[in-house]
């Protein structure tokens, strides 16, 4: 039996349509205070970090072998007078991991269901539909312009993620716009349509791109960075002239209408190879 720990946004939804098609044995489970649209019509075990300890054993009582963990997840509050003493050594490693970045913390998440025998598997291995190979998927192909700025963009991610900050920026011409942080894409995006025009590259001379990719070193199991059609749509409403994603690093949520909103919007969507 596979357990599919979801957070928000689309991509807990896409599993469980694919679960529930293929007749998997699974059971959805879903954070304390998380609203996942997953859970809306699905009825969902709720998990309180306070009683990791006890979620674990109910999960292996029930016959759980497999783990998916799929949606955003913002940082927990533990609250201390809550944990139960099964729990105790669990939290404090969380703890300790929660002071060295987000990505320390999921790998000490992830280290902790497998150390309890539970396999951990990626979102795109149960959909890999959702990670295309590398390629234009638009009818709109980038320049050598564009090109120039996405191999700068990539550079700025790895740099970025080097440090645990982000997984996405905006370059026009080479010079850096915007750097996703934890406000994420949609903010950073939103943020640019406040962006003095006067400020901005001449936009004749090349739009920019948004380009997101994972951190370096990044387990792939999860928080893989995503993109849907209102990433590209948001794009468009930044004024840039297309999206790039690294190829087998970014996973395309409703791949068919995210290549849908790029033709109607005129934005190349290039999945660039690392």
């Amino acid at each position: 039996m596979l357990a599919l720990v979801a957070g928000a946004g689309r991509l807990p939804v896409l599993l469980a349509d694919r679960l529930e098609a293929e007749g998997r044995d699974w059971r959805l489970c879903v954070l304390e205070g998380v609203t996942s649209e997953a859970a809306e019509d699905r009825e969902a075990t709720p998990v309180r970090l306070e009683r990791l300890g006890s979620f674990l054993d109910e999960l292996r009582e029930a016959g759980v072998t497999e783990v998916c963990f799929a949606g955003s997840v913002n940082r927990p509050h533990l609250d201390p007078s809550q944990v139960e003493p099964r729990s105790v050594p669990l939290i404090e490693r969380l703890a300790l991991a929660m002071q060295a970045g987000d990505d320390t913390t999921l790998r000490a998440v992830l280290a902790i269901f497998e150390e309890a025998g539970l396999t951990v598997r990626a979102a795109h291995e149960l959909r890999p539909d959702l990670l295309p190979a590398a390629g234009v998927l638009s009818r709109a192909e980038p320049d050598d312009r564009a090109r120039s700025d996405a191999a700068r963009a990539a550079d700025v991610v790895a740099t970025l993620g080097a440090a645990d900050v982000g997984q996405g920026c905006v370059v026009a011409q080479g010079q850096v716009l915007a750097v996703e942080a934890l406000a994420g894409t949609d903010w950073m995006l939103a943020s640019l349509t406040r962006f003095p025009a006067e400020r901005r590259p001449d936009p004749r001379a090349g739009r920019g791109l948004l380009y997101k990719g994972p951190k370096p070193g990044q387990d792939r199991r999860v928080d893989l960075p995503a993109i849907g059609p209102g990433t590209v749509r948001a794009a468009a409403e930044a004024g840039l002239g297309g999206v790039v994603v690294e190829a087998g690093g970014v996973v395309v949520l409703d791949p068919d209408a995210t290549v849908a909103a790029a033709d109607e919007a005129g934005l190349f969507l290039w999945v660039r190879a690392p």
